[in-house]
């Protein structure tokens, strides 16, 4: 077990399904049919995961998907309603340009971008996705760009200083 891993049984997770997709493997007799599904799950305050799983019925594989993801929890800085910085996230051919938004701004991105942040409870936030519109590379790649965000207090400890030398 991680050191830093979140205890899922602890929390309130919802579930959201990001995408469900029929893959099929060739094998010597046919094609080998299964489902692969992309589940979001979050706390709606600053705790988010994704997780991906594969089975022959939809039902057994969003399980998988539900599970894997409570494995792969992240905290997300906030400040307030919004993320600290500007940031981007890449996993695959996607990358996810995350913004920082004014207060009243709402939640700003397209596809399964949107769903992370909801999930993580992110309120204001301006979000463009870049290269590859993959459904699932794209909440990984959000999730990526969650995960390296860093407030100002924790990059002071980082450097050893105060937070008011960090800021100026």
């Amino acid at each position: 077990m991680r050191q830093n891993q979140i205890d899922a049984s602890k929390l309130d997770l919802k579930e959201t399904i990001v995408s469900i997709r029929r893959v099929a493997k060739t094998v010597k007799g046919g094609r080998n049919m299964r489902f692969s599904v992309t589940v979001v799950v979050g706390n709606g305050d600053g705790i988010v995961g994704c997780g991906l799983g594969k089975a022959q019925e939809i039902p057994e594989a969003v399980r998988k998907a539900t599970e894997d993801a409570k494995k792969n929890l992240i905290e997300v800085p906030r400040v307030g309603t919004t993320i600290p910085h500007r940031n981007l996230g890449i996993f695959g051919a996607g990358q996810v340009l995350l913004m920082p938004a004014a207060e009243g701004t709402g939640v700003i991105a397209g596809s399964s971008v949107r769903t992370v942040l909801e999930a993580a409870g992110i309120k204001d936030v301006r979000a463009k996705s870049i290269g590859s519109n993959n459904t699932a590379n794209m909440a990984y790649a959000t999730l990526e760009g969650l995960r390296s965000l860093a407030t100002a207090e924790k990059v002071a400890r980082l450097r050893g200083k105060t937070k008011e030398e960090i800021l100026g």
